[in-house]
């Protein structure tokens, strides 16, 4: 069987001969819907669907097509929440740490530039903690390394409410195709859930409403300081996974950061990466596939059944 190789601006196939090929593909076409054959439906019955396999056609773009053997299904699927369910970052977390900083009169601002440097470091308050480190503390920051750590707390504790606000508001989206991957692994017996270095309350809020409290009450969240190292650290995927009861390297995690990658490999998992407006450009290398969004039909871009088909070692990296 040959392997294949995802990424948002290409696929390339090596057969077992020498020979490979690639093509280019648009970024609407990448992959998209699978055929009928391969899709869940979500009426209370759970189909035996079969998983994706993607082949070139002769115009050269890709083609989805069904195997015979029935499909397997993920033990669990674990979602990033940032930049995963909802692309918060910049109009979200960013504008918070910005609102907090101006309402204790820091002189502290971070730009959408500065802070996507930022966010190469995972956690909130380490961010915090990082950027005064470099750049030297406010004056009204106390001297005291203790102290300061209370300090960082409370900062963290008012930008966690301000963000909030906006979860509860709705003023931040769920990314496409979200809720229709989270409903067809919950449809078919696959264990969800959010592993996050963001605070817990923030992880809860966004999943009970944007996703709404009939979905959340069977999503189980890893968050904040749950863990005492974060990504790039596998710990929270370590934990994900020991705490529900299921094999690591049957799980399926949807992240769109280099360390939440990082994170996910290190814990021996399957990987697949949504871009998100921080990450566009950061090296994926080691994903197992790379899409711009999970995306609703007609555009499309992955099911469960193509997280079934990965665990099977049709898709490789």
């Amino acid at each position: 069987m040959a392997t294949v190789k995802i990424s948002l601006s290409f696929v390339s196939l090596s057969p077992s001969s020498s020979s490979s090929t690639q093509s280019k593909l648009s970024p609407s076409f990448i992959p998209n819907a699978a055929p009928s054959p391969a899709k869940l439906r979500f009426n209370g019955k759970c189909l035996r669907a079969k998983p994706m396999v993607h082949r070139a056609s002769r115009s050269g773009g890709i083609t989805c097509s069904a195997t015979s053997s029935p499909m397997t299904l993920p033990s669990a699927l674990l979602f990033d929440c940032d930049g995963v369910l909802v692309d918060t970052e910049k109009d979200g977390h960013r504008i918070s740490f910005n609102d907090t900083f101006k309402e204790r009169e820091l002189d502290v601002t971070w730009d959408v530039e500065l802070y996507g440097e930022l966010l190469k470091i995972g956690g909130g308050k380490e961010r915090m903690t990082a950027y005064f480190n470099k750049v030297g503390w406010p004056e009204k920051a106390p001297k005291d390394e203790a102290e300061r750590k209370e300090f960082i707390a409370g900062l963290h504790k008012q930008k966690t409410e301000l963000f909030m606000v906006l979860i509860e508001k709705k003023l931040l989206p769920l990314r496409p195709g979200v809720a229709k991957l989270v409903d067809q692994a919950l449809t078919n017996g696959v264990k969800v859930a959010v592993c996050s270095t963001s605070n817990e309350k923030a992880v809860s809020a966004i999943v009970s409403c944007l996703l709404g409290p009939e979905r959340a009450e069977k999503i189980k969240i890893f968050a904040g300081d749950v863990v005492l190292k974060k990504k790039p650290d596998p710990a929270i995927y370590n934990l994900a996974a020991e705490t529900l009861g299921v094999d690591p390297s049957k799980c399926v995690v949807v992240e769109d950061s280099a360390i939440g990658l990082a994170a996910a490999k290190a814990a021996g998992m399957t990987c697949i990466v949504t871009k998100s407006g921080y990450t566009a450009d950061e090296d994926f290398e080691n994903a197992d596939a790379v899409f711009d969004c999970i995306g609703d039909p007609p555009e499309e871009r992955f099911d469960l059944a193509f997280c079934g088909s990965l665990l099977q070692k049709q898709f490789v990296s």
